[in-house]
């Protein structure tokens, strides 16, 4: 079981479907236990069928799971018109058999989301249960900005 606050998923799901029609990704901030935080980043493909997460902001969500005592534990991405199952193209991009990816789906007009281990082509479904609190007590973020907060530059 993977452990996440409501809002963490409140700010996956906001980021999405902001994007939308374009794929959206992001990277997951946590620990073993949970995801405690992410980092909405920009789809180099610009694409709404792929994605590909802008290697700066892979670099920088490093850094900022680091500054916060946490590590770089998944991704999250959007499928804009198919189910919230990783593809053929996700599992063979998968680049750590120790990630959560967590896939949103917004081919309906509720927007579903699912967490899922991929290990050598092997996809195992995990169920997402609520974390009361993040390793420090502090409520989540999304990494010094919201995915609503389109001012940023360095987001945009």
């Amino acid at each position: 079981m993977v452990k996440m606050q409501a809002l963490t998923r409140d700010i996956i799901l906001a980021h999405c479907m902001q994007q939308y029609p374009l794929e959206a990704c992001g990277m997951l901030l946590g620990d073993e236990q949970g995801i405690y935080e992410v980092y909405p980043a920009r789809n180099e493909a610009q694409s709404a069928r792929v994605f590909v997460v802008e290697p700066t902001d892979v670099v920088r969500a490093r850094e900022v799971a680091v500054g916060r005592g946490l590590s770089v534990v998944g991704v999250y991405h959007s499928h804009t018109n198919s189910e919230a199952f990783p593809s053929a193209t996700d599992v063979a991009q998968a680049p750590d058999p120790g990630w959560w990816y967590l896939v949103v789906s917004l081919a309906r007009p509720l927007a579903e989301l699912r967490c899922y281990s991929i290990r050598g082509g092997v996809i195992e479904e995990l169920s997402i249960g609520d974390a009361e609190v993040t390793p420090t007590g502090a409520a989540p973020t999304s990494a010094g900005f919201t995915a609503l907060d389109t001012k940023d530059d360095d987001y945009l």
